[in-house]
């Protein structure tokens, strides 16, 4: 039986996530700068595209939206219905892929995704999708990494210690390209808009800050662990990148991780 490649990554995908739920305190400010970038107004059907932890989603849902929110990995998803719970909002949460979203055509009135749409292996499946499911004059904002900010940069080094994937995806910090984003989102969307921000990681040393990366961050996480077992030397290498990178960005305990905020209308 043929294994279809694209399905590989996402199942890889559904796996490495799992650790991420450490860095959700770090994404629960940009969650409010998001909600706030897209306009979101109570009453309004939003949904929030591979929600994480849910702090998108409840943020829309405190601001009074009607909010649905997705994500491949069900144990995150575990945790943002905690997080519903505890905020006392309520959110429709689902399990599935943002190629194949279970939402009718012009279901949303918002559609909404702070890093996480990035890593669809297949970036038009995930821009057709998303506009499927939003009305016309709907908006569409996400949040993403440029590549040549700081996350985006460690994405060009990971790449180069990793094995070669089952198919060639696209890098996800293209997303954080605005020329990118135009030619992806196309003619389909109008009035776009951009802007940058800044995500500030508490860090004591550079191996404290790469140390919270390779156990938080799935991609890293897998790699890390299979140079471990393959090639100490390539593992010491990878290190030693990551921390004259992440040196460029420390200052006073905290890493400077700049990112990009779009927003725009379906026409």
């Amino acid at each position: 039986m043929n294994v279809d490649p694209f399905e590989q990554i996402k199942q890889a995908q559904k796996q490495g996530w799992v650790h991420f739920v450490p860095l959700e305190a770090l994404t629960t400010p940009a969650a409010a700068k998001l909600v706030r970038h897209a306009g979101v107004q109570a009453g309004q059907r939003v949904l929030d595209v591979a929600c994480g932890t849910g702090v998108v989603a409840i943020t829309a849902a405190r601001a009074g939206a009607n909010v649905s929110a997705l994500d491949l990995t069900p144990e995150l998803l575990a945790r943002a219905r905690e997080h519903g719970g505890v905020a006392g909002v309520k959110v429709d949460w689902h399990e599935g892929d943002v190629e194949k979203l279970p939402f009718q055509d012009a279901e949303f009135d918002v559609v909404l995704s702070q890093f996480g749409h990035i890593f669809a292996p297949r970036p038009q499946a995930a821009v057709s999708e998303m506009l499927r499911v939003l009305k016309t004059g709907g908006t569409i904002a996400f949040s993403t990494w440029p590549p040549e900010e700081m996350v985006g940069r460690s994405f060009a080094i990971t790449s180069r210690y990793m094995p070669k994937p089952p198919v060639e995806v696209p890098p996800p910090p293209m997303w954080g390209d605005p020329d990118v984003v135009r030619e992806r989102l196309g003619t389909q969307v109008t009035d776009l808009v951009f802007e940058r921000d800044r995500m500030l990681v508490p860090a004591l040393s550079l191996q404290h800050f790469r140390a919270n990366v390779e156990r938080s961050v799935g991609p890293v996480r897998k790699l890390v662990e299979m140079l471990s077992q393959s090639d100490q030397g390539k593992l010491a290498a990878l290190r030693k990148e990551m921390d004259a990178l992440a040196a460029e960005y420390l200052v006073d305990n905290q890493v400077r991780q700049e990112y990009l905020m779009t927003r725009g209308r379906k026409s």
